[in-house]
């Protein structure tokens, strides 16, 4: 029976998902999460409690527990920890040094722009810093981010002093919030400042193999995505952008995994596409995150999961093919902050012609926060049919039918 070492934060929606496919290929799962070591296997999982901010002690507690054949990290996280410990056990996987450039958004942007990558102007300040000082030498409109977090949390755009200062404060607040500070990563401490990118957005779903890219989906985002904050709604596959943009995304792709070293397993992209050229936002070394991937479905109705770790055992996926006909998911948004309090209308929702399921992942009684602050999605939709424009408009008309009840949040007087 071939062993696989899962890496994959506790609460992660993919970790479950993962660990069923590699059950069903009859693998034998090792599970390293970053559960609270004082715990005892309250899963019931046998899962290997590490700290994903501390890669190197991770490492060392896992490698030793092989010898395994395979390594996969679902999120952003653990990336480097798995990468770390492929390395000590002679695993094929993408170079610490790679993945660790893939997730360090300064890093990424000077090896881009090394590169030849076209690349908006940018610069990092730290927390220290006088944000009235930054602002007065910052070019507007432009897009603070942090460096450390995913899924366009903490992306504000500022279109002048006074919107980056707001901006600003904002991004330090939540970067000093015990949550992000626990996790004490030395890129939590800065925030970056690039020129807005003006143009379609998109994203792109790849599996690299010895540094070759294998496309395995390209996704329209067709919700304007202009600020001044980022919330991803839709994604649509396959894209309507035509051959030439599609090239073009490809082509840039390519060339920023070629910039970071990233050489094998899955690699999720976002860009933006301006007319003339494509811009790289970010390239992550794992899969499309949430439940998203539940949208892909490949031969014979294979799940991302299950083609991920068939690669990762060496395995050769290269003739795979996404399935006929085009499907979409909608990232369900928060739109106000309180307490969630329940949904109606989903079995309405579940009857749109063409919807595949409603997923509701908010939980009653759970304090939710709407981006730029918030890090989850109140659930997700799923939509299959035979066109892009048929699958957007069905996802559109099974969330028109969602009701969300939301209490306020009252201010605490002491």
């Amino acid at each position: 029976m071939a062993r696989l070492l899962l890496f994959a934060a506790t609460t992660g929606y993919q970790t479950r998902i993962f660990a069923d496919a590699a059950k069903r290929l009859g693998l034998d799962v090792t599970l390293a999460t970053d559960r609270c070591h004082v715990l005892e296997d309250p899963w019931g999982d046998h899962a290997i409690p590490v700290r994903f901010e501390d890669p190197n002690a991770c490492r060392d507690a896992v490698a030793g527990l092989g010898p395994f054949d395979a390594i996969v990290a679902v999120s952003d996280r653990p990336t480097l920890a798995a990468a770390l410990t492929a390395e000590a056990l002679g695993i094929p996987y993408n170079s610490p040094a790679s993945v660790a450039a893939a997730r360090d958004k300064y890093l990424a942007r000077q090896l881009y722009q090394a590169a030849g990558l076209p690349v908006p102007r940018f610069y990092r300040f730290s927390l220290e810093d006088d944000p009235q000082a930054a602002a007065r030498g910052a070019f507007y409109p432009c897009v603070l981010k942090p460096l450390g977090l995913s899924a366009s949390r903490g992306v504000i755009r500022a279109n002048d002093a006074a919107e980056f200062v707001a901006a600003f404060q904002r991004i330090k607040a939540m970067l000093e919030s015990v949550e992000v500070a626990i996790l004490r990563e030395e890129q939590h401490r800065y925030v970056q400042v690039e020129s807005y990118i003006e143009g379609r957005e998109f994203a792109l779903e790849g599996l690299l193999t010895d540094g070759r890219l294998q496309v395995l989906a390209i996704f329209d985002k067709p919700d304007p995505l202009e600020g001044p904050y980022f919330e991803e709604t839709i994604y649509v596959t396959p894209s309507r952008a035509g051959r030439e943009v599609e090239n073009a995304l490809i082509a840039a792709v390519h060339r920023a995994v070629t910039a970071l070293g990233l050489t094998r397993g899955p690699v999720h992209a976002e860009l933006r596409y301006d007319g003339q050229a494509a811009w790289i936002l970010e390239v992550a070394a794992r899969p499309i995150g949430g439940l998203c991937a539940l949208s892909l479905r490949f031969d014979g109705g294979m799940p991302l999961e299950e083609l991920l770790l068939r690669h990762a055992l060496g395995e050769n996926v290269a003739n795979v093919k996404l399935a006929d006909g085009a499907s979409g998911v909608m990232m369900i948004p928060i739109p106000k902050g309180g307490i969630y309090q329940g949904v109606a209308g989903v079995d309405e929702a579940r009857a749109v012609a063409g919807i595949e399921d409603v997923i509701i992942t908010a939980k009653e009684g759970q304090e939710i926060l709407p981006l730029p602050e918030g890090a989850t999605y109140l659930g997700f939709i799923f939509a299959r049919g035979d066109g892009a424009g048929e699958v957007e408009r069905v996802l559109r008309e099974a969330h028109a039918r969602l009701r969300f009840e939301i209490a306020t949040t009252l201010p605490v007087r002491v």
